[in-house]
């Protein structure tokens, strides 16, 4: 082993393609909290291979590298390098060629677009030191307008057979998006692919809205919403953007909704007569309360068996982390280093906890194990909050805002290493993300 609209869209068909000359080759990416020197790809601009597919095969050959050059763990070589052109996808690697350009992998595809309006795109990947074909070739369709989900799966696939974990660029992020001045700012909910494109808004901004959450489908959301003038939760269908109050008592304040693994059960906090604490909502049933505390109990999040519930608490007289059964009991405290403990979210692969915290006037994202061992502080500055995960579990995202009177929010992500800061792009200020599944 070397180390180194969418609900609409039509249907993403994806198939193998000569799988008797593929085989499994050594090249892999080992991902470690160390110092990763980016593995060097080379990427040849997609065929087109009928006359009108040649605008199609050069953005979604873009997409693709953007997608790898992005995560930090890729470098591309650039055209010009190149020892021989690529002019045919059946074309015969000269792994030669590859090697003196220091080509630690090869992608080649091709793009053809139909009279009805399809996509269809090949691909294959090529380990260029071990001489062979690293997996199978595949070969995915759909509409035109899904051109860029087609260059997010092949991406997928690339990540996927180079690091041996599942890839996240298909997928999408809910988040507020803001405008006007700190004392009046108007807040509406928006959609967007992973990397900031396609943006759609699903409400106006007529009303305040917070802490969106994708249902485990990604389909629908849960949001808070302070229309009726105090905060009230909401779940939206993505698609339709229809929208419709929790089932709560309405003399409750509801907030900080997220799903269950299941997707039908919800849990919140709710505050009433003074007193927070967390409930849990089950189709057709009642409100069940799963804390009894005199102090604040909020932002619960599932582990992904759906067994426990981590959430944050001031019973300690600061802001801590907790974990309990999901059906209630007595919580443990996971959290004790110096400063206060919010936000958590279980992450999609179990092992970790990501957190907010708040220390020393600085505000960071970390990790944890989930009994509060290995914590591990990924970014620092004035304010970063609200940290969400990437499918993989392997990328957080999370909202930064500025200093200063005309300091604004912006979603930021990071690798669950500490490397990899980046500013994800968005039409102005913008905070409180949610990514996601990847959609199907």
């Amino acid at each position: 082993m070397r180390v180194f609209r969418w609900a609409g869209l039509a249907a993403l068909c994806v198939l193998p393609l000569a799988p008797a000359q593929a085989q499994e080759g050594p090249l892999r990416i080992e991902i470690t909290e160390g110092v990763i020197e980016p593995l060097p790809f080379a990427l040849p601009t997609f065929i087109a291979e009928t006359p009108d597919a040649g605008e199609w095969a050069g953005k979604i050959t873009q997409v693709i590298a953007d997608d790898l050059v992005g995560t930090g763990l890729f470098r591309r070589i650039p055209d010009s390098a190149f020892v021989e052109p690529v002019t045919e996808f059946t074309q015969t690697v000269s792994y030669a060629n590859w090697k003196a350009v220091n080509a630690q992998a090869l992608i080649t595809g091709a793009v053809s677009a139909g009279a009805d309006g399809s996509l269809t795109v090949k691909f294959r990947l090529f380990d260029v030191f071990s001489d062979a074909p690293l997996g199978e070739g595949l070969s995915l369709s759909g509409s035109q307008s899904s051109w860029r989900r087609l260059g997010h799966k092949v991406a997928d696939a690339v990540y996927s057979r180079i690091t041996g974990e599942s890839g996240y660029f298909d997928s999408r992020v809910v988040f507020v998006s803001e405008a006007g001045p700190k004392n009046d700012r108007q807040k509406r909910l928006a959609v967007m692919d992973y990397d900031g494109a396609n943006v759609q808004y699903l409400t106006d901004s007529s009303s305040l809205v917070l802490a969106p959450r994708f249902s485990p489908t990604g389909d629908r959301v849960l949001y808070t919403s302070y229309e009726s003038g105090f905060p009230q939760i909401y779940q939206m269908d993505v698609g339709s953007v229809s929208r419709v109050p929790l089932p709560v008592p309405s003399e409750s304040m509801t907030f900080a909704p997220r799903y269950a693994p299941d997707g039908s059960t919800v849990v919140f906090s709710a505050s009433t007569g003074g007193n927070t604490d967390i409930y849990r909502l089950s189709p057709g049933g009642q409100p069940q309360r799963l804390t009894n505390a005199p102090s604040i109990e909020t932002a619960p999040s599932y582990s992904p068996d759906g067994s426990q519930i981590v959430f944050e608490s001031d019973r300690s007289g600061s802001p801590q982390l907790y974990v309990m059964p999901s059906g209630g009991g007595e919580p443990k405290r996971i959290s004790f280093g110096p400063g206060r403990y919010g936000t958590p979210v279980w992450s999609p692969r179990g092992d970790l906890i990501a957190f907010t915290k708040q220390n020393e006037g600085r505000f960071h994202i970390g990790v944890m194990r989930t009994d509060g061992s290995e914590e591990r502080l990924l970014t620092a500055s004035f304010l970063d909050e609200g940290p969400t995960w990437a499918p993989n579990g392997r990328v957080l995202m999370f909202t930064r805002q500025s200093a200063g009177a005309e300091g604004q929010p912006a979603l930021y992500s990071v690798d669950v290493s500490g490397r990899n800061l980046r500013r994800v792009p968005t039409p102005g200020p913008a905070s409180d993300p949610a990514w996601s599944p990847l959609l199907p």
